[in-house]
């Protein structure tokens, strides 16, 4: 009997196959971000997705040196205006209510300025604000004391220099002097600075930095006040670099002797270093962590911590982080590593000793 299936076999051709139309809906496009613009990409990205951030050029505003040069150029002459309307040239009776304040009010500013310039250049407001108020019962104490001792510093140099034929303020043994004298002023800014800060070592390189600096700024004050030929004007421009000084100072001191830093690589801070001081650091969007990222709502309120401990340091995550492309939650830093959170990259960096 015949097969009743007599239906010639299916063929596909090469033609039917490239007449085949596929629905739009159906195509997958992979996100990308438009060419030339600038993508940070968030934490809201899908899960284990890491999007990495280029590295961004940093600001000189973020720069410690500048800040703090800054601050202490602001709060000597915020000091000379207030107390330079009760002062007058002279010596003896003459001499009036700012020429007793003049130091210790510039002395007590120019910790002020310190106090909360870090915090200000970070956007942390509430930080700057509180640290400043705290800074100034600090600074019109070791305003007082420090004067007292650098009046007697300054006494026992100029008699040193008399006896040796200095008599005059043009001779330059004077203005080492002055330089050697003021120094002590500069301590000051840098021991608020560490109190402030709550590190002794960071007080430990401020004292050291304002020392360099306040010493130098000490030794032109009086080539100042002879340029100028005395007066308002010299005691002002002297004043001034006194404070520009100690802050420079005091920031180039301290980034060249710490030993553990995340510079930030991309991101609002960019530029940016922090120096790794005290053994619990707190990262977040907090403004009262110790590293405050702002302009970013996926950054959570305490995101991070790193703790050291001896040689070691170790990197704690609660939100999402990103080491070498992956999710990480607890890490050994090692020198070089390279966090991402959120819109801000971080490069962890220690000092080698030999």
């Amino acid at each position: 009997m015949a097969s009743q299936d007599n239906r010639a076999p299916l063929k596909i051709t090469l033609d039917d196959i490239a007449n085949v139309a596929v629905p739009e809906s159906a195509v997958i496009v992979p996100s990308q971000p438009l060419t030339g613009a600038k993508s940070y990409g968030t934490i809201n990205q899908a899960a284990e997705q890491f999007v990495p951030v280029a590295e961004e050029r940093g600001s000189i505003f973020l720069q410690g040196w500048f800040y703090l040069g800054i601050a202490g150029f602001l709060g000597a002459l915020a000091g000379w205006g207030i107390a330079e309307p009760g002062f007058v040239d002279g010596r003896g009776g003459s001499e009036r209510w700012g020429n007793l304040l003049i130091l210790p009010v510039i002395i007590t500013l120019i910790c002020f300025g310190f106090a909360m310039a870090e915090s200000a250049v970070e956007r942390s407001l509430q930080k700057a604000v509180l640290r400043g108020v705290l800074a100034l019962p600090l600074g019109l104490i070791l305003g007082f004391f420090f004067e007292f001792a650098a009046n007697i510093i300054y006494n026992i140099g100029l008699s040193i220099c008399y006896a040796a034929g200095a008599h005059s303020f043009h001779n330059p043994a004077v203005w080492i002097a002055r330089g050697i004298a003021w120094m002590v002023f500069g301590a000051a800014g840098g021991l608020v600075y560490g109190i402030i800060g709550q590190s002794a070592k960071k007080g430990y390189y401020g004292v050291i930095g304002g020392l360099i600096g306040a010493g130098l700024g000490g030794m032109l004050f009086d080539p100042i006040a002879i340029f100028t030929k005395g007066g308002a004007p010299s005691r002002a421009v002297g004043f001034a670099l006194v404070g520009i000084a100690t802050g420079v100072g005091m920031g180039l001191v301290e980034s060249a002797l710490k030993d553990r830093w995340l510079y930030v690589m991309a991101g609002p801070l960019a530029g940016k270093q922090f120096i790794l001081y005290k053994s619990l650091t707190t990262i977040g969007s907090r403004q009262q962590c110790d590293i405050y990222l702002f302009k970013d709502p996926n950054i959570l309120p305490e995101h991070a911590a790193i703790q050291i401990s001896g040689a070691r340091v170790q990197f704690r995550a609660v939100g999402p982080v990103y080491w070498a492309g992956q999710t990480v939650k607890t890490r050994i830093l090692q020198d070089g590593d390279l966090l991402q959170l959120g819109r801000y990259s971080f490069r962890y960096k220690e000092k080698h000793r030999s």
